[in-house]
């Protein structure tokens, strides 16, 4: 079994990383500190967006972001307060990006 961080210590970790390459982002809903399931809203800017989950895969025991919603904004952000509604623990973090930019293909953030 390996350890796990705090859903609060790797959203501080993810934003610190984020604010590195002057790609802003921000809590827009703070879940629970300990073990709170993290979201990441991507807003390219011109109103199309993309939701990711983080999602354990069992063949390989790997998790990996994976997307959740996409299309239009307005498409994304309700679809993240239905996941909202379900989990009151649940983390949402919203990435602005033209270039599209949200840094969960780096293997350090899976």
């Amino acid at each position: 079994m390996s350890a796990r961080l705090t859903s609060e210590l790797w959203v501080a970790a993810y934003l610190t990383r984020l604010r590195l390459l002057d790609i802003p982002a921000f809590v827009v809903r703070k879940g629970d500190a300990t073990a709170g399931a993290v979201l990441v809203k991507l807003n390219t800017l011109d109103g199309r967006a993309q939701a990711f989950q983080r999602q354990f895969d069992l063949m390989s025991g790997e998790r990996a972001w994976v997307p959740l919603a996409e299309g239009d904004e307005a498409d994304v952000d309700a679809s993240l307060n239905r996941q909202s509604g379900f989990d009151p623990d649940l983390w949402v973090i919203e990435v602005e990006d033209r270039q599209g930019r949200h840094l969960l293909d780096d293997p350090s953030l899976t």
